[in-house]
């Protein structure tokens, strides 16, 4: 099966790549570069452009007849930049979308898979959530996720196209064969950062211990990314099954891996693998910031055959493993001493990101 991957070269999309290829399919990527990495694409079929631009996006198209799915994980990500930045947020994922489908349409592509996002849900008391669970946005980030899965399930229901939506929960790890991972150069998401910490000699500023856990601490879903792309495997495998003649014609699936960790719970798994234990300090609660949730969904054994298999400490091990390679990959992401200094200095003053 020939796949066209729109954020081909970022961390999940690249991943899912190596997915498809490991299993004897053919990946094509489009990608703008803006967070990706044209390294991650050596060796596979890789088109620079946006999926906003509908010349490029029909270049592919035309060039590639025989695509038959598409796996949309194009998006801005950061939570606390869509908060600063929302219109550049609403504009590269819900804008971009839009014009991305339509030429999706208009050359009769039928299959589409959308990179979605658990932070879209509304978590009961025990912080568990499934697919009929309400949802909630609580930052812009999330609200163009909801936004745009109800915008697909609008124009599916008038064309032939059919949406799978694939609910992330907390991404870790990174491919198992080191071949792609975290390519950002400063760490948006909690592991990535506590490795960072690690890395400086500096305490991980833990964002809030007032959240309503058993810890205090926000709790979440961490699953490995290499399942994640094994689930998009899947997915692709069983599509028309998932979507019969007189079946639904978007579907949303929750990709995790039923178990809540808190971020204390996630420092105590990473200092049991490291020889210099990371010191946790309390910072504040950044904008967008939510509790988190843990998903009890079965739907993704019952449609896809999927479940998790790698657990955490086999994400955190991969993770520092994809580090200690990284710098050989992207020499241009390596750290000079000094900047360690600055990143320390930084990092005291709680100044950080998160996906």
């Amino acid at each position: 099966m020939k796949v066209l991957i729109a954020g081909g070269a970022g961390f999940i999309g690249s991943t899912v790549a190596s997915r498809l290829l490991d299993a004897g399919h053919t990946p094509v990527v489009i990608d703008n570069l803006v967070t990706g990495r044209r390294e991650f694409c050596y060796g596979r079929i890789f088109h620079e452009g946006d999926v906003a631009d509908a010349g490029a996006v029909d270049h592919v198209l035309r060039r590639h007849p025989d695509i038959e799915a598409v796996v949309h994980c194009a998006a801005l990500i950061v939570v606390p930049d869509s908060v600063s930045r929302p219109v550049d947020y609403y504009r590269a994922n819900v804008a971009a979308t839009l014009e991305f489908v339509d030429r999706l349409l208009a050359h009769d592509v039928r299959r589409l898979i959308f990179s979605s996002s658990a932070s879209i849900y509304e978590p009961g008391p025990d912080l568990a959530v499934d697919e009929a669970s309400p949802l909630r946005a609580d930052n812009p980030y999330a609200h163009t996720k909801i936004v745009v899965e109800r915008m697909l399930a609008d124009i599916a229901a008038t064309s032939r196209l059919r949406v799978l939506s694939l609910r992330y929960f907390n991404p870790v790890g990174a491919d198992p064969a080191l071949r792609t991972g975290p390519q950002v150069p400063t760490p948006s998401h909690a592991l990535g950062r506590l490795m960072h910490a690690h890395r400086t000699g500096v305490p991980f500023p833990v964002a809030g211990l007032d959240w309503p856990t058993r810890d205090g601490s926000g709790l979440r879903d961490y699953v490995h990314v290499w399942d994640l792309a094994t689930a998009h495997l899947r997915a692709l495998e069983r599509f028309d099954r998932l979507f019969p003649a007189d079946g639904p014609r978007h579907t949303a699936v929750n990709l995790g891996t039923g178990t809540g960790t808190t971020v204390l719970e996630l420092v105590s798994a990473f200092n049991a693998l490291v020889d210099d234990p990371v010191a946790v300090t309390e910072a504040l609660r950044r904008p967008g910031d939510s509790v988190g949730a843990y998903t009890r969904s079965r739907l993704a054994w019952d449609l896809l055959g999927w479940r998790a298999e790698r657990n955490l400490p086999t994400g955190i091990a991969d993770s520092l493993a994809w580090f200690r390679r990284r710098e050989r990959l992207l020499p241009d992401l390596a750290v000079p001493t000094h900047r360690l200094a600055d990143d320390a200095q930084a990092a005291g003053h709680g100044h950080w990101s998160r996906r």
